[in-house]
């Protein structure tokens, strides 16, 4: 089926939102805030402030609330004349970095949680056909790419523009790597690329020698104009922007490096907001919650950890036609499609654990498995899927590149701290009577008051009323009550009087 792809961009002062949309139906949101911009691609002129010889790896001050972490695999030496001496062996990484050393790194992860920005030097820059790598002669093409007659064809052009370009005087010492738009583009089209990058890469050795540590070298484009270089594609439809600025910016970058979606591109200037009438505000308030109904009537179960996610496909009030077996194969269908579009919308990376409903027949299961793995063809991050498991999970992963939907647009409950559950009115009045036993053995006093919530105020003058009454005539002194409105619920004072 032809896939109708949309791309909608809502412009802010405070914020910029992008959403992809297929066939009517949201598959991707990006979201990028002024004052907590993403720095994923960013080049920075760092210090390695620890080396950590156990882990291999060290720790680098980019000038960010937190150091950033480098791994050995990640550094790669360089040669005589200059170019990154990869011999497959990771060295020691005493070998490579010491305290106080200065390193220009590029972040492939963004801090997420605890942990600061993880950081390469193998850098590298984007422009909309190629990605320029200055310190590797490597020509590479998109896995995407997968018909081998378009990969060396792209390969062979990029080396003959490389070529003209030396003769012209234009010349850059680095390697490339072929991006998944470039299929089908014209020599003329990469050549709009290859000086661009030289001219990009050039500017950013001045700042490397001129700059002090730690500080920015690169900085990668905002969201909106990211969006057209790595999201927009020959078959996209159409690409809505309601901020005037914003398109006339668009439309010049699309002018120059992406003429053929060009007029595919409008500024949308209605009263009602861009997001409202594509119902993508519904859909991103739905993708906060963790549950996910299907059109079946079952649902899926969507958990982020800190450790992995986990999704649970049930039933629920689907009963089907025929029999259980073909009711739980049709739910885990669904259920599979709905997984592909759920990872790619909340942004879940790391390890996924998938608790389909258990099903008997073998080829049911390989069904299901050829659907997820096939929906999620169209996800532009990698992925890696097991099979079943003895115990009917599927284990996959998903690069984390940045932030989930959640860990972007949340924050921890301030009340059970992102346990998701709080103790019941019942535990803490057993709580609060074992806290007047200890204090009445402990201290002399006339009498007790009780600070809690209103909940627990309510029930231990109602349904706990008799066990205060006989706790009264076991400690000997009265106890009072008084509800404290700004108390959570497991919070509570014992004073004496």
């Amino acid at each position: 089926m032809a896939v109708n792809e949309e791309i909608l961009i809502n412009v802010a002062p405070m914020e910029t939102r992008v959403a992809l949309v297929e066939n009517g139906v949201l598959q991707e949101v990006y979201l990028e805030r002024t004052q907590r911009r993403g720095i994923v691609g960013n080049i920075f002129k760092g210090k390695v402030v620890r080396v950590l010889p156990g882990m291999q790896a060290a720790f680098v001050d980019i000038g960010l609330e937190k150091a950033g972490f480098i791994h050995a695999s990640d550094i790669a030496p360089l040669d005589d004349s200059g170019m990154e001496d990869r011999n497959g062996e990771v060295a020691d990484i005493r070998e490579l970095v010491r305290e106080g050393q200065s390193l220009v790194v590029q972040v492939v992860k963004d801090p997420i949680g605890t942990k600061g920005a993880r950081l390469t030097t193998h850098l590298s820059v984007s422009a909309r056909y190629l990605v320029y790598m200055p310190y590797t002669r490597h020509i590479g093409v998109s896995n995407r790419i997968e018909e081998e007659v378009e990969r060396e064809r792209l390969k062979q052009l990029v080396e003959e523009s490389s070529a003209k370009l030396a003769e012209s005087g234009q010349t850059g010492s680095g390697g490339f790597i072929l991006r998944t738009v470039a299929e089908g583009v014209s020599e003329d089209e990469l050549l709009l690329d290859i000086p661009f990058l030289y001219r990009l890469w050039n500017e950013m050795e001045e700042r490397i020698k001129s700059r002090p540590v730690p500080s920015v070298i690169y900085e990668d484009l905002p969201l909106f104009m990211r969006t057209m270089r790595d999201l927009a594609r020959p078959h996209t439809e159409k690409v809505r922007i309601d901020s005037r600025e914003a398109y006339a910016r668009v439309a010049k970058f699309a002018n120059k490096f992406a003429p053929e979606i060009a007029n595919r591109i409008e500024h949308y200037p209605g009263e009602r907001p861009l997001f409202d009438l594509y119902s993508v505000e519904d859909e991103i308030e739905k993708a906060l919650d963790n549950k996910v109904t299907l059109k079946s009537g079952g649902y899926l179960i969507v958990e982020q950890t800190e450790a992995m996610s986990t999704i649970d496909v049930n039933t629920g009030a689907f009963v089907g036609h025929r029999n259980l077996e073909e009711t739980i194969f049709k739910t885990n269908l669904e259920a599979a499609t709905t997984i592909a579009r759920q990872l790619r919308l909340r942004n879940l990376g790391g390890i996924i654990i998938i608790d389909f409903i258990d099903m008997q027949d073998e080829e049911h299961q390989r069904q299901v498995l050829r659907t997820l793995e096939k929906a999620m063809e169209r996800d532009n991050a990698k992925t890696c899927i097991t099979g079943v498991s003895e115990l009917g999970l599927v284990e996959m992963t998903r690069k984390r590149t940045r932030e989930s939907l959640g860990q972007l647009m949340c924050e921890p409950c301030s009340v059970c701290h992102g346990r998701g559950t709080l103790k019941s009115a019942e535990t803490v009045c057993y709580e609060i009577f074992r806290e007047i036993i200890r204090e009445a053995r402990a201290y002399d006093s006339e009498k007790f008051m009780v600070l809690a919530s209103q909940m627990v105020i309510e029930r231990l003058l109602d349904e706990e009323s008799a066990n205060v009454a006989d706790l009264e005539e076991f400690v000997g002194r009265p106890i009072q009550f008084q509800v404290e409105p700004i108390y959570t619920q497991e919070q509570y004072d014992i004073i004496l009087v």
